[in-house]
């Protein structure tokens, strides 16, 4: 385990821990369906909450009919809603679109003066030696603000995503302590998953949250690790079986999508 307190990561990080690291990730992404799809508006899968657990307890994703986000840490799974509150998710809940894993943080940072998100995400990519592996990364701590955003509840028939959060409500985390996960994916990812940074929050009472927009940590505390196995299940139900997976604005379309 690599603890360091501060930012210059550079500086007084080992790069040879970093490349060992790389070389070396642990465990496996279970994803279930593709983010082209979400954007699609294949908004309903078969996927229950108590079946995702077998295969992750660290993760993202959403619920079925777009309600709301999904974060997943410490073998609890919380439902982010529209109206800006959090609710431990029921096991018979299903999802449309997830990535899971057993986290197993390789890398450990303490932050004792404020970080930004472009900063904090600098830091792990200076340690990892090659963007093209996957990283599960969790925060800890106080944030001196949390920008976020939550898909409201559809319903059928469904609008593409695009078209479905336009009218989603945003809402603004100022100091307040909470729990940050996520996952760090190649860019050749984009469409079956988010290319780069794909994050959710919650508050340390569990009583708000949602898709990362922005953010900056006070103090607290990164961990991460490399993950070098996807496991991809794909729906073979009728609304996937003829969306467009494959649109011409498809890069622009999840980058407006993720914020």
């Amino acid at each position: 385990m690599n603890q360091n307190h501060g930012c210059s990561c550079a500086q007084h990080l080992a790069q040879g821990f970093a490349s060992q690291s790389a070389a070396t990730g642990e465990g496996e992404i279970y994803q279930i369906s593709l983010m082209s799809a979400l954007i699609g508006g294949v908004y309903e899968g078969d996927v229950t909450i108590a079946e995702l657990l077998r295969h992750g307890d660290f993760g993202l994703g959403t619920f079925n009919h777009l309600d709301g986000e999904l974060i997943a840490f410490d073998q609890e799974i919380h439902q982010l809603r529209a109206d800006g509150s959090a609710r431990p998710a029921q096991q018979d809940q299903k999802t449309p679109f997830a990535v899971v894993t057993f986290f197993k943080p390789s890398v450990t940072q303490h932050f004792d003066r404020p970080i930004t998100k472009a900063q904090l995400h600098q830091c792990i990519d200076e340690q990892v030696a090659s963007p093209n592996l996957f990283c599960a990364l969790r925060v800890d701590g106080e944030f001196s603000h949390v920008e976020t955003r939550t898909v409201p509840r559809q319903e059928r028939p469904y609008k593409p995503m695009l078209e479905a959060i336009e009218a989603q409500p945003t809402f603004a985390f100022t100091r307040r302590c909470g729990t940050l996960v996520g996952f760090r994916s190649p860019d050749y990812m984009q469409g079956i998953g988010v290319a780069g940074y794909h994050e959710h929050f919650v508050t340390d009472d569990r009583n708000g949250g949602g898709h990362v927009l922005d953010y900056q940590l006070k103090q607290g505390r990164l961990q991460f690790g490399v993950i070098t196995r996807l496991n991809l299940q794909l729906p073979h139900d009728a609304d996937f079986l003829r969306t467009n997976l494959c649109p011409e604005d498809l890069d622009s379309a999840i980058r407006s999508a993720e914020g």
